[in-house]
């Protein structure tokens, strides 16, 4: 099973977190953080390619996931991120139905496979 779902884009990199930005709100998510990990790791000496965390939640699908498993907390929000690498950049994010993996007792699959279908539809659309 793949874990990931991961699309190349020829955006231009800050065009590129926008457009994911934009087709989170527009699909009823709400962009929580963005992480420029770049720069982040720039201040400790690091270099590193373009890479940007862009946390996402939609409360409805939070909550339920929520009230079947209180840990599945750890899993959240969910990420979105887009780098470079090797002057390529991609969009990509962890396949929530993989969650379910990890906390089978927890019986999310629908909400998971929701909240995925939307995932992969935001990549789309940005990339």
């Amino acid at each position: 099973m793949q874990f990931d779902y991961t699309v190349s884009t020829q955006k231009p990199f800050a065009e590129a977190v926008e457009a994911v930005q934009a087709a989170l709100t527009d699909s009823g998510f709400r962009v929580q953080f963005v992480h420029d990990v770049q720069e982040t790791l720039a201040e400790k000496g690091f270099e590193r390619e373009p890479l940007t965390i862009i946390e996402t939640c939609n409360a409805k699908h939070a909550h339920a996931v929520l009230a079947a498993d209180p840990k599945i907390a750890l899993m959240l929000p969910c990420p979105v991120v887009v780098y470079e690498q090797n002057g390529e950049r991609f969009i990509s994010t962890l396949k929530p139905s993989v969650i379910g993996d990890f906390y089978p007792e927890a019986d999310i699959a629908d909400a998971a496979a929701a909240v995925e279908k939307v995932l992969v539809a935001v990549i789309e659309t940005a990339r």
